[in-house]
Formats: structure tokens, C-alpha cells, sequence
């Protein structure tokens, strides 16, 4: 994998992570107002929840090089 493509695929992941992480806070932040009394325990689990996204779709394109992709013919 060349450095190029590498950074691309870091860029990839901090957008993403960015993305899910604000979108994470706001619902935390919107259950916690209209459905929980103002508890803090909806934004952390909203923050936790993009995080935890985030993470996994990061590892899922950092490892894409490696897979065998492609099918394989029967003989």
C-alpha cells in the first residue's frame, strides 16, 4: 500500500469519525433534553456509540488491503 493511499484512507477515517462522533453528541444531546431529565449519561453513550463506529469502519478499511478479494474458480 503506498503512502498516498494510506493517508487517503487515514483522511477517510477522521472525517468519518468526525461525522459519527457529532452525530453521536447531538442525539445524546437531544434524548438527554426531551427524554431524560438533563442527564449526562445519553451523551456519553451517543459519544461512545459514534466512537465505537467509527473505530470499527476505521479497522474495516485499514485491514481492506489485505483481504484475498476476487473469486475463485472451481477446477
Amino acid at each position: 500500500m503506498s503512502e498516498k493511499e494510506l493517508g487517503k484512507k487515514w483522511d477517510r477515517c477522521l472525517a468519518d469519525c468526525a461525522v459519527k462522533v457529532g452525530a453521536g453528541l447531538g442525539l445524546g444531546v437531544v434524548f438527554s433534553v426531551v427524554f431524560f431529565k438533563r442527564h449526562t449519561w445519553p451523551i456519553s453513550f451517543g459519544l461512545g456509540t459514534g466512537l465505537g463506529m467509527a473505530y470499527s469502519n476505521c479497522q474495516n478499511d485499514l485491514r481492506s488491503h489485505y483481504l484475498v478479494q476476487g473469486s475463485m474458480k472451481e477446477q
